[in-house]
């Protein structure tokens, strides 16, 4: 008998089998023999054959049962020391594909960072700072949402605040509470320019137990922060969109600062939203959610008035500063890139020693090339829309595939001398702010200026120190940015996204102009904000000006109301795009046909149409739309289809819930 034992421990192993997923648009995993040697564990990532290919892949499970497959072929090699994600990640996961229509594949390789090795991340530049100083005496309002917040048995809130009146300083005592029972944090900004600046401050209160996740790191070193939460080594992790999946052990709070913004939704598959997820993990995790705007999206707003979320208010400004004195200038009867009474402003300003920010949400020097002989404008090769002119570079650019032309100098249609450049972008504003302030310093912020390491943060730097007098921008000087010498801000042009073929354009126009509005006179009691337009009477721009928030929430859930639009209704959008326009079209209308078989009188479908960017990169792109006020039924009736639908040879298939841009 012991002879038979011992021949039984010297033979060979028992052959292992791992099954792995994979970030493709394929369901399912896949199963390989583990090599004799490699120890493999679920959570790691390996390479492994994938039809003709090689991918990194992660290994979902590892058993000694062999697969109901014939054949099998052996992983290449691990890739990971330890494990990256468990139990939790893999549900949320699961969650995620399920929720948002994607493989399991493409929502851990939306959740893990992609990094090879660990890199550490680069030392923080202090930018600016929301709270100079840890605020030792909060105010009547802050003291009461705290407690609310710190007391209460409810588990999600929104902290409605104007700009400077509290909120990140709410946050960090919310936060404080969290981590003194032992419970991470995820704390999520919009914007990655406002990363640096909220960590110098949580480095200051909360040291080294501070991680940051965001795009601009590298993935070597967002491996490396992920890392460091998982083994429990960070408790507090800063980030934009993606960190709301990070992998803390005890999740006590998801702070959602800036819940309106648009950056918070996914722009590729998984298109998750960060709100979504934050209440999801929040509900799993028997963790407080909190949401923070001065200007509330729709959703929210009306998850407030339903009880949903908590509304908390903050009313004041706290550094001495009031709600600035916000002034419509009429462009139909003071024209010009810079209005006289702007540039009037701007001298005024600079007079008291003050600084200002000027805001253009368009980058470039014009928007378009014409000829006034024929009309000819000069439109991207590969994409519906007209190329940017930019000046600096001399050079023709879509800002949406990328492709470049010279600037031409005479009209391609027609021959005609006659030709020029319309609309205005940040670097005409430049132009025309130094030719007729040339004794003020100014400097451009835009994705253009920023293109170096470390441009962003010094530029912000400089003008905290008062080195710049005027900022000029885009989105990146709207949000969050907090400079004591800012008196005045001009926006340039109001109405730029109010043409757009959305039904939340005039949400976002409005937002913005509040936003914007929102860096003047904070540290000061004269603010001014001039807001330059051709529209001064539409409801979004006028409700702006005015101040009338709630009368703005109101005249726009009576619209989406009337219309069926969400919050009314739940969206979904399925896109098709293809070289060939035929093929996206038929493929469109064929799906069409089914979902309106499977789907029935549970939704209402509009489309399929040419979707308003009809050409994107060479592409032709198709869309139905489907507003649902069943949610559940219609999301397991779609995904049924999505399932048992084929895609046509040579057209790829996008699917988004709950869209927020549709073109």
């Amino acid at each position: 008998m012991a002879g038979e034992n011992d021949r039984r421990e010297d033979g060979p192993p028992p052959e292992r089998y791992a099954e792995l997923v994979f970030n493709v648009p394929v369901r399912g995993s896949f199963s390989y023999t583990v090599p004799e040697g490699v120890v493999l564990e679920r959570g790691v990532r390996a390479v492994a054959p994938f039809g003709r290919r090689s991918l990194t892949g992660f290994v979902v499970s590892v058993s000694d049962t062999p697969p109901n497959v014939s054949r099998l072929r052996p992983i290449t090699r691990r890739v990971d020391n330890e494990p990256l994600f468990g139990e939790p990640e893999l549900e949320l996961a699961n969650w995620l594909s399920r929720l948002y229509m994607c493989s399991l594949g493409e929502a851990l390789a939306a959740m893990i960072p992609g990094g090879r090795r660990e890199r550490e991340p680069e030392p923080v530049v202090v930018v600016d700072e929301e709270v100079p100083e840890a605020q030792h005496e909060l105010s009547d309002e802050q003291r009461e949402a705290v407690e609310a917040i710190g007391a209460s048995s409810e588990s999600r809130f929104y902290l409605e605040g104007i700009t400077g009146s509290g909120k990140t300083e709410v946050f960090l005592r919310v936060a404080q509470q969290s981590l003194s029972e032992g419970r991470g944090v995820i704390y999520l900004v919009p914007e990655i320019a406002l990363t640096a600046q909220l960590e110098s401050e949580v480095r200051r209160r909360f040291g080294e137990t501070v991680a940051l996740l965001h795009s601009r790191m590298t993935p070597s070193q967002r491996l490396s922060e992920w890392r460091r939460i998982r083994r429990g080594e960070a408790s507090f992790v800063v980030g934009a969109r993606s960190a709301v999946f990070a992998p803390l052990p005890e999740l006590g709070l998801i702070v959602v600062d800036e819940e309106h913004e648009a950056s918070y939704k996914s722009g590729s598959t998984p298109r998750y939203h960060a709100r979504q997820v934050a209440m999801y993990r929040a509900r799993r995790a028997r963790a407080r959610v909190v949401f923070g705007s001065a200007t509330p999206s729709v959703e929210a707003a009306s998850l407030m008035d339903t009880g949903t979320l908590r509304r908390l208010r903050l009313t004041r400004r706290l550094s001495g500063g009031h709600p600035p004195e916000v002034e419509p200038v009429d462009l139909r009867r003071d024209p010009g890139v810079l209005s006289s009474r702007l540039l009037e402003a701007i001298r005024e300003n600079h007079s008291r020693g003050r600084q200002a920010i000027l805001f253009l949400n368009r980058r470039g020097f014009a928007n378009y090339f014409h000829c006034r002989s024929c009309g000819f404008r000069l439109n991207c090769s590969r994409c519906s829309v007209a190329l940017t002119y930019h000046k600096r570079r001399n050079a023709m650019v879509c800002h949406h595939c990328g492709y470049r032309a010279r600037p031409p100098t005479i009209c391609p249609e027609c021959g005609s001398l006659d030709i020029g450049f319309g609309g205005i972008g940040t670097e005409q504003v430049e132009e025309a702010v130094g030719n007729s302030l040339p004794n003020l310093s100014c400097e451009r912020l835009d994705a253009d200026a920023v293109r170096k390491r470390g441009a962003l943060e010094r530029t912000l730097e400089r003008f905290r120190g008062g080195e710049i007098d005027i900022l000029l921008g885009t989105q990146m000087v709207a949000k969050g940015l907090n400079f004591p010498g800012v008196g005045l801000v001009g926006i340039v042009l109001a109405d730029t996204g109010l043409a757009m073929p959305d039904f939340r354009a005039g949400e976002r126009t409005w937002s913005l102009i509040v936003q914007v509005a929102g860096r003047a006179g904070r540290f000061q009691p004269d603010g001014r904000v001039l807001v330059q337009t051709y529209n001064p009477q539409h409801p979004s721009v006028a409700a702006a000006v005015s101040g009338d928030t709630a009368g703005w929430y109101e005249t726009e859930l009576s619209i989406r109301r009337q219309l069926g639009f969400p919050p009314y209704s739940r969206l979904f959008r399925v896109l098709f795009r293809s070289r060939r326009a035929e093929r996206s079209a038929d493929a469109a209308s064929e799906f069409h046909r089914h979902a309106r078989e499977a789907i029935g009188t549970t939704a209402e479908m509009l489309g399929p149409a040419e979707c308003p960017l009809a050409v994107v990169g060479g592409n032709h792109r198709y869309h139905l739309l489907i507003l649902t006020a069943e949610f559940d039924r219609t999301h397991t009736y779609l995904s049924r289809l999505l399932e048992r639908t084929p895609v046509p040879s040579g057209v790829y298939r996008e699917v988004d819930v709950d869209p927020v841009a549709l073109l």
